[in-house]
């Protein structure tokens, strides 16, 4: 389908850098609008929950003074992540300064967004729901948001097991809205293989935690680029819900990753007294199984400018067989 207005008109390339938690924040979101591709970040990784006006503010400000100094190249537009579950207590307070500053794009994970969508389309704002099946989609789509992310197999973070060539496929059959594909992409050639298949945008996370803005631990990024998809072991024994972890994380923190007793999972649980959740995504590290494709530590500019020659090499190398 065609793109809204709002992404039409700025983006250099059909790429949403996804939000992660505690890695995502201003000075990456930032980076990345100025470099022209949504930016987004986890309303919870501004903390304590006052900052979050302060983190918006601030990506406003940057953003507006780029846009002053490059009126031909704008910015695109930021993205907030809301957590949508019954253990958030910040959903309210999150999304109330969300309405307040008109984000122009809100991300909902979790439980069916109906009083989030609401909310963000009364003041014309987007919302993105992002799903790992299409039972998850059918909810999203009735109701009524703008686009869904087909969150597949060989995402980071808690990613689903379907095929991307299934799931995209399956949510266009009933969806016109804007679809966005998530799950081991990591170079411009995979943008066009997501807009082939059907998806309008592309949705990167691994990829950007080894960029120098990224809040993450130095080890962190470095253990990202000499890892390969072997080294990512899906369970879901630190957050209850599966997702995608680095091995040399779970080492590290004692554990053996092929022992890990699923039937001892922790509950999910977003509410700010939650220290033990805080502390496995800090020392657990979250990852996709594209990091063996990802060989070095970039400033966010100058990889979306990388993605971007990649995505123009991967077209005319097409047009030319």
């Amino acid at each position: 389908m065609a793109l809204p207005d709002l992404l039409k008109r700025s983006l250099r390339l059909p790429l949403i850098g996804a939000p992660m938690f505690i890695v995502s924040g201003p000075d990456l979101v930032i980076a990345q609008c100025q470099a022209g591709i949504v930016g987004a970040f986890p309303a919870l990784n501004a903390r304590p929950q006052e900052r979050l006006g302060e983190w918006i503010n601030q990506i406003k400000e940057e953003l507006a003074a780029h846009d002053e100094q490059h009126p031909d190249e704008p910015s695109a537009p930021y993205a907030v992540n809301q957590i949508v579950h019954a253990s958030n207590s910040r959903l309210q307070h999150d999304l109330e300064v969300c309405i307040k500053h008109e984000v122009p794009i809100i991300i909902t994970s979790l439980r069916p967004p109906a009083d989030v969508v609401t909310a963000v389309h009364g003041y014309g704002g987007l919302v993105f729901h992002d799903v790992i099946s299409m039972r998850h989609a059918r909810k999203a789509i009735e109701q009524g948001v703008d686009g869904i992310i087909a969150v597949t197999a060989g995402a980071g973070g808690h990613a689903g097991t379907l095929s991307p060539f299934a799931l995209v496929k399956e949510i266009r059959n009933e969806f016109d809205g804007v679809i966005i594909l998530s799950g081991a992409m990591t170079c411009g050639g995979d943008i066009l293989a997501a807009q082939a298949m059907g998806a309008d945008l592309a949705y990167f996370g691994t990829r950007f935690i080894a960029t120098e803005e990224a809040n993450a631990n130095p080890e962190y990024k470095t253990m990202i680029v000499d890892s390969a998809a072997a080294d990512i072991v899906y369970t879901s024994y630190f957050s209850g819900v599966h997702g995608s972890y680095l091995r040399g994380s779970i080492e590290r923190a004692g554990l053996e990753p092929d022992e890990l007793d699923e039937s001892q999972a922790r509950h999910m649980n977003f509410a700010d007294r939650d220290k033990s959740a805080a502390k496995a995504w800090k020392d657990i590290w979250s990852a996709g199984q594209g990091v063996g494709d990802i060989q070095d530590i970039l400033p966010a500019r100058q990889l979306v400018m990388r993605l971007q020659a990649e995505y123009v090499d991967a077209k005319n190398r097409l047009g030319a067989a």
